[in-house]
């Protein structure tokens, strides 16, 4: 495919011929893009912050259990994506994939859904952004600081892909090298040098290294999930890859890898250097620099800026975090508009072949998402950032249905493997455990809700909204457009792109 923006006079939308000016994607990501948004989208608050809070609740042993569980769903997934990416990298990815091997109601809940995931994403980065700044600059009304980094993010979207490329590029390096810097001074620290080697007392003190049983680990599953949501970006950004099927696989196969180092690397120096009783991890503050794991060590091993080291780390996580969320859910929302499932004037491309009507209304909705957490107690926000994270395991879920159905509709349709660039291996153990594993998490949300002897409903509902929302876009489609589960015979397995 051509990597210069080719002019499309006529596409079928509903089964009819319209007259568009919607062209095509540019094709303009290269290996190390494809490889740093996957690392970017994975590498966050999650690592940063929430690593902390998961090493207090169910210790150093109970979180390497759960992370390293939930690493190994993520790279089932990732496996999964990366054989239906190299065989057809269209921008919509999953909606796509969704649409054509599972039930195209099913594609149109997750298209719609995982935009709204990431419109939302968006506004809560922005809300996170002004409170990291008064760390620095606590006069200035946060405000400001957010309005400057959506002109800012949205700019770099709007100029091209490339450049989206190019700045997720060196924002995941310096989240890549300060994860690096702080594994080189925790395993200092570990070996003693500089001071008295820990040993294994942290591991030891207390209950740990196990600490809370079962339930506790089952409560990190949640939190490691949301440190790992990201990762499928990759399959998104694979319909703007220069050479999808060299470069999807490249960016697979040494993802997942360069992931599980750095998780499980950085959970082991702070299970050895902080006991799971630290007064720093007691506190589990999402936008507190000062109790984050790394700025301890770092103060530990006799960084004396650790605080404000971290604190721009974190603030470069936040604006990567949010330029992803525009990226992907454009990208999204221009897939639909292009089949249909969307209004038409989100297919619009600009000279530089970007969606740019597709841009303007994510921004539009992350802007209203804004104003509801600063206006008023923020419970309208509270509720869309549950239905956001809710969406995160549920896209998780249907990846991995739409890669058992593609790979038994390959098969059944007379394929053999040896066609495919790249083979996912272990199927059908694959995405049958990711499935599985995404569903064990999706029920256990909130599942001390139910235990309590007065339920509380709004909470349990609060939490699990996601769901009906889901299936109310599901059932809808259903409903209007007549759609049914296509038999495996059936399945729409040619290359060309809607």
């Amino acid at each position: 495919m051509s990597s210069n923006l080719e002019t499309e006079k006529n596409v079928t939308v509903d089964g009819a011929a319209v007259s568009t000016e919607t062209g095509k994607l540019k094709r303009s990501l290269q290996a190390r893009h494809m490889s740093m948004i996957a690392i970017g989208g994975a590498i966050g608050t999650g690592l940063f912050l929430a690593s902390g809070a998961s090493i207090n609740t169910a210790g150093p042993g109970g979180a390497l259990v759960a992370y390293g569980l939930i690493g190994i769903m993520v790279y089932f997934l990732m496996t999964s994506l990366g054989e239906m990416a190299t065989y057809l990298p269209v921008s919509g990815s999953f909606e796509a994939y969704a649409t054509r091997f599972v039930d195209p109601a099913w594609g149109f809940a997750m298209g719609w859904n995982y935009w709204l995931n990431w419109a939302v994403t968006l506004a809560s980065e922005l809300v996170a952004a002004s409170i990291v700044m008064k760390f620095w600059f606590p006069d200035i009304p946060g405000f400001y600081w957010s309005a400057v980094f959506l002109v800012g993010l949205t700019l770099l979207n709007v100029l091209s892909a490339r450049a989206f490329g190019e700045s997720e590029f060196w924002f995941a390096g310096i989240k890549v090298i300060t994860v690096l810097v702080f594994l080189f001074a925790g395993t200092m620290l570990i070996l003693g040098v500089g001071g008295t080697s820990p040993g294994f007392a942290n591991w030891t003190v207390g209950d740990a290294p196990f600490v809370g049983g079962f339930a506790a680990i089952l409560s990190i599953f949640m939190i490691a999930g949301y440190s790992f949501q990201g990762t499928e970006m990759v399959g998104i950004a694979a319909g703007e890859s220069a050479d999808p099927e060299k470069n999807v696989p490249k960016a697979i196969n040494t993802v997942f890898w360069r992931i599980m180092i750095f998780y499980i690397g950085t959970l082991i120096v702070i299970g050895f250097v902080l006991p799971y009783t630290d007064e720093n991890l007691l506190q589990n503050e999402l936008h507190n620099v000062a109790v984050s794991p790394f700025t301890t060590v770092f103060k530990r091993a006799g960084f004396t800026a650790a605080a404000s080291l971290m604190n721009a780390v974190i603030l470069t996580s936040i604006l990567s975090a949010g330029n992803s969320g525009i990226y992907v859910s454009s990208r999204m929302l221009y897939s639909m508009a292009k089949t249909g499932k969307a209004p038409r004037l989100f297919a619009k491309l600009n000279s530089r072949g970007v969606p740019v009507n597709a841009i303007y209304i994510t921004v539009a909705f992350g802007l209203l998402a804004f104003f509801a957490a600063i206006i008023g107690d923020g419970a309208a926000y509270i509720w869309l950032l549950n239905i956001s994270g809710m969406i995160g395991f549920i896209v998780w879920l249907g990846i991995a249905a739409c890669h058992y159905r593609f790979r038994r509709a390959f098969l059944a349709q007379g394929h053999q493997l040896c066609e495919l660039k790249y083979v996912a291996k272990w199927f059908p153990f694959g995405p049958i455990f990711a499935f599985v594993l995404c569903m064990i998490v999706i029920i256990g949300q909130n599942y001390n809700g139910f235990l309590e002897e007065s339920v509380n409903w709004y909470t349990i509902l609060s939490v699990y909204i996601g769901i009906p929302v889901l299936l109310l876009a599901y059932a809808g489609y259903k409903y209007t457009k007549k759609t049914k589960l296509i038999p495996l015979d059936q399945v729409d397995l040619s290359r060309h792109e809607d």
